[in-house]
């Protein structure tokens, strides 16, 4: 299912460092969210931003991890 702020052809740039478990991720007044870029077809960006809807760390990792397809 693609979000309504996410388009079906675009591709998310992703970088990964495995020095920093919690890339991606912030902690907003005790809530964890996570961002990342999308790139259009049309040759524009966009930076999603989105609430992971828990206040526990690990579970915003778990979360991250399936939203970005790195389970």
């Amino acid at each position: 299912m693609i979000n309504a702020t996410e388009h079906a052809d675009a591709r998310r740039s992703l970088r990964i460092d495995e020095h920093n478990p919690l890339h991606h991720l912030w902690n907003n007044n005790g809530t964890w969210w996570v961002h990342y870029t999308e790139h259009l077809p049309d040759f524009t960006k966009r930076r999603i931003r989105r609430s992971l809807g828990t206040r526990d760390q690990e579970e915003a990792v778990r979360r991250r991890d399936a939203l970005l397809g790195r389970s």
